[in-house]
């Protein structure tokens, strides 16, 4: 297979799962496994691409980022702030940060990403079942200690197969917030913890990037890039209707034809 086929396969990938509850680094991997794409050279190129997918939520959401980054928006209490921002990556920054080196060389295989996907779709079953009393029925009524509780749940995201969006959309359902303002925070909060994540991975790999590469990366950029832009669209559209569950499911249909196809 060529390299422009697996660019454009992949990048296909990272943009519909980046941003849905089904955990893009499960299917990349899953993905990866079954391409045969591995190795320095598929770890770069699966940094670069991410980087894609960033840009098309920071244009969705442009507006918010312009207000928030406004020195005098950067601590007020009447809508999203920076401060909200940095109370939600905090914990996953924090613990992502310490056990970097031991998930990267023990967690990232096809087994602990079945276990992630089985886990996490329950996680949000549970959440959408138990879920209380909507409180918070848009992203600018998030308090910041109700932003540093969804990223609480954000840290359950650090096990591969689990999800980042899962994981914060269901916390933010049991805790009162709506799932659109859920997947807002979600999504706005992925911007800077994924662009940290990118670059301090990608300036330990960057050696192993090749000019003869170039063109296979810029495919999958764009790719990942015009995906992810509109799959976050339609999951906006689709959560303002519909809950987690279908996602959930899903999940558990991946993990077992993984399971079979990889395992038995």
């Amino acid at each position: 297979m060529s390299d422009s086929l697996i660019a454009l396969i992949i990048g296909i990938v990272e943009g519909v799962t980046e941003f849905l509850p089904v955990s893009s680094t499960g299917h990349m991997i899953i993905v990866g496994d079954l391409l045969g794409f591995k190795g320095a050279k598929a770890s770069t190129f699966e940094v670069f691409i991410q980087l894609g997918a960033i840009l098309s939520v920071f244009i969705i959401y442009k507006d918010k980022f312009m207000t928030m980054l406004k020195r005098e928006n950067w601590t007020r209490r009447d809508g999203l702030s920076l401060v909200h921002i940095i109370a939600g990556m905090l914990p996953a920054m924090a613990i992502g940060f310490l056990s970097h080196s031991f998930i990267k060389n023990h967690l990232f295989s096809t087994a602990t990403v079945i276990i992630g996907l089985v886990v996490g779709g329950i996680y949000m079953l549970l959440a959408e079942k138990y879920s209380p009393k909507i409180t918070v029925p848009t992203v600018d009524h998030l308090s910041i200690w109700k932003c540093f509780q969804i990223g609480l749940f954000q840290v359950l995201s650090l096990w591969p197969g689990f999800s980042r969006s899962g994981s914060t959309i269901a916390g933010a359902l049991l805790l009162g917030v709506s799932r659109k303002a859920g997947a807002d925070f979600s999504f706005i909060m992925a911007v800077p913890i994924m662009l940290i994540a990118c670059i301090y991975d990608f300036l330990k790999i960057a050696k192993d990037l090749n000019s003869s590469d170039l063109g296979m990366f810029a495919i999958g950029f764009i790719t990942a890039f015009v995906v992810a832009y509109a799959s976050i669209l339609w999951f906006l559209k689709f959560l303002n209707k519909s809950s987690l569950a279908s996602f959930a499911y899903y999940r558990f249909v991946v993990a077992a034809i993984v399971a079979v196809y990889f395992l038995l």
